[in-house]
């Protein structure tokens, strides 16, 4: 079985409020910058808007479904996704609520894409969930997601969590919810994807990486039974456009190895887009030939450059890839 994908490659950007380094001082992000960044993301013909989920994480993050709730407002055009949203730590039965409300207010254009985390043992520990049982809960959750988003009377009996016959409304604006792209890495989270999910989003993995976990998935899914029309395939990219590779290298390093408390230059060098425009259109060339359809772009380097990587790209790479996404006009 290979997975129903579509021909067009879609381009996005990860991060609304996130600071890329430990703020100096108290961060007080605002609704303007907010707003002011969407605006910029529309304007620069990017196709989606996504945010990054932590409750206690190495840098400064704010709750990504009140963001994406605030771009909604600002975008009637834009495709929102969660990069993924950490779904064990939570209750399915309020999110279910949330991201259908959500759904609704923004036409329809969510994305939910669902993971377990695991690597900052805070998250679990605020949560006062065991992180043991992270698989497990997020299986299940995806279960209830999916029965309270029809609308329609559901009951539930499950390992964690159980209900009684009840009815949620108004059901999400596209039917049977928006689409669940799970993350993942391991096997078990490529068969979870194959089994249950619409999609698969990844983030530091290779090319090569990608298209095995995509035949990983394909051979879930054909085990578990399913015909599936289409099937979305993403990845979250960490990139830095510069004149050089090492200068790039460099700007990436510093700020992933804050945000993820190791040394992170080995790993930059074998996961990210780095150097001149050509250079990450290259990258994101070998990524599309691995399966990837959504390419969600996460710029490194100093926050305060964050605007001007958007445009760079925008204006320098995406050009090179008309052949992939065709430009209007």
């Amino acid at each position: 079985m290979s997975l129903p994908l579509s021909p067009t490659l879609q381009v996005g950007i990860q991060t609304i409020h996130r600071r890329t380094e430990p703020a100096v001082g108290p961060w007080r992000p605002t609704a303007d910058e907010g707003r002011a960044l969407v605006e910029l993301v529309d304007r620069l013909g990017y196709d989606s808007l996504w945010t990054g989920d932590h409750l206690s994480f190495a840098i400064p993050i704010l709750d990504p479904l009140i963001q994406l709730a605030q771009a909604a407002a600002v975008s009637p055009r834009l495709t929102f996704g969660t990069g993924v949203y950490l779904l064990p730590l939570r209750h399915p039965g309020p999110v279910a609520k949330q991201v259908a409300t959500l759904d609704l207010l923004c036409g329809g254009r969510l994305i939910f894409g669902v993971g377990v985390g695991g690597e900052f043992d805070t998250d679990y520990a605020v949560a006062g969930v065991p992180k043991s049982e992270r698989g497990a809960r997020l299986s299940e959750s995806i279960e209830v997601l999916r029965k309270l988003w029809t609308g329609e009377p559901v009951a539930h009996d499950g390992r964690y969590f159980g209900f009684d016959e009840l009815q949620m409304q108004p059901a999400p604006l596209q039917t049977g919810g928006p689409p669940v792209w799970c993350g993942g890495r391991s096997k078990a989270a490529l068969q979870r994807a194959g089994r249950l999910a619409d999609g698969y989003l990844s983030y530091v993995v290779t090319p090569q990486m990608f298209a095995s976990a995509l035949e990983e998935i394909a051979a879930a899914a054909a085990e578990s039974g399913r015909q599936l029309d289409r099937y979305g395939t993403g990845h979250l990219l960490f990139a830095r456009l510069d004149d050089t590779y090492e200068k790039a290298l460099d700007a990436a390093t510093e700020t992933l190895s804050v945000r993820y408390a190791m040394d992170f230059r080995e790993a930059a060098k074998r996961y990210c887009a780095l150097g001149r425009p050509e250079d990450v259109a290259g990258r994101l060339q070998e990524f599309y030939d691995a399966g990837v359809r959504h390419v969600v772009m996460d710029f490194v380097g100093p926050y305060e450059e964050r605007d001007r990587q958007f445009e760079l790209f925008a204006t320098e790479v995406m050009p090179l890839l008309t052949h992939l996404r065709p430009m209007p006009g």
